[in-house]
């Protein structure tokens, strides 16, 4: 998404890191033309939520849309899995529903209005130049779909599986980012220090792949780890373990 308003003829401003302050600043600033407010709803390196309902708040009462990439989002938050913007109780003016996290899949949709949809037929072109759906891919996508609206007792084991993780880990000189998502973030630090933890846990069988600056800023080098459903308690342990022992042979 930041690319492509990178690449627009769009005043693109960006707002602080899920403050809604910063963004009232931005917003308040003359302009000449529609403000299209852009935000995901779990943020796929730290594994935080951005306030919807705070954002959406702000961005009508200045006439703005708002649009929010739910990738993270869907099929883990919400009733039946519906996503952030059902979890925070809004209904943003454009949704980016992707298809290749919780649904297992790939390709996306962007749920809109009809008239905001035949722009976008008419003018996007990485969706003109591009091939169609195959059949087959629809009908997993329906398939994953009818899944994880049944899914409510996995969602929920997920949850207890990130509080026991969380309450579990204990490692000197590294920590977790605050996150109640899937997505746990270990903060490491040194760039060196996490391909090394990241070359440590693959030898032990336990695949994180190490995520370093640009990617993330500067000192901020971690392990981004995904916790699931299909965890039991005893992999997670075996996770603490190798952790711990990396510390201990360090």
């Amino acid at each position: 998404l930041l690319e492509g308003a990178m690449h627009s003829q769009a005043q693109l401003r960006r707002f602080s890191h899920n403050s809604v302050d910063s963004l009232e600043k931005l917003i308040s600033k003359p302009h000449t033309s529609k403000t299209l407010v852009v935000t995901e709803g779990v943020f796929s390196m730290d594994g935080d939520s951005a306030p919807l309902d705070e954002l959406q708040t702000l961005s009508h009462a200045h006439n703005a849309w708002l649009m929010v990439d739910d990738a993270h989002g869907l099929g883990i938050w919400g009733k039946q899995g519906r996503g952030s913007c059902d979890k925070y109780g809004i209904k943003p003016d454009i949704l980016v529903a992707t298809f290749g996290k919780a649904v297992g899949v790939s390709g996306a949709a962007v749920l809109c209005d009809e008239r905001t949809a035949d722009f976008l037929i008419q003018a996007a072109r990485h969706l003109i130049y591009s091939t169609s759906m195959p059949p087959a891919q629809a009908v997993a996508i329906s398939a994953a779909v009818e899944k994880i609206q049944q899914a409510d007792e996995q969602r929920a084991q997920l949850q207890r599986n990130i509080r026991y993780f969380r309450r579990q880990l204990n490692l000197p000189d590294m920590h977790l980012v605050d996150s109640n998502t899937a997505i746990q973030p270990l903060i490491v630090g040194d760039n060196e220090k996490s391909l090394q933890l990241s070359q440590f846990l693959r030898e032990k069988g336990i695949w994180v792949q190490a995520i370093r600056p640009p990617t993330v800023p500067p000192g901020s080098a971690r392990l981004r780890m995904t916790l699931s459903a299909a965890h039991q308690q005893d992999d997670i342990d075996k996770l603490l373990e190798v952790l711990n022992e990396f510390v201990f042979v360090s």
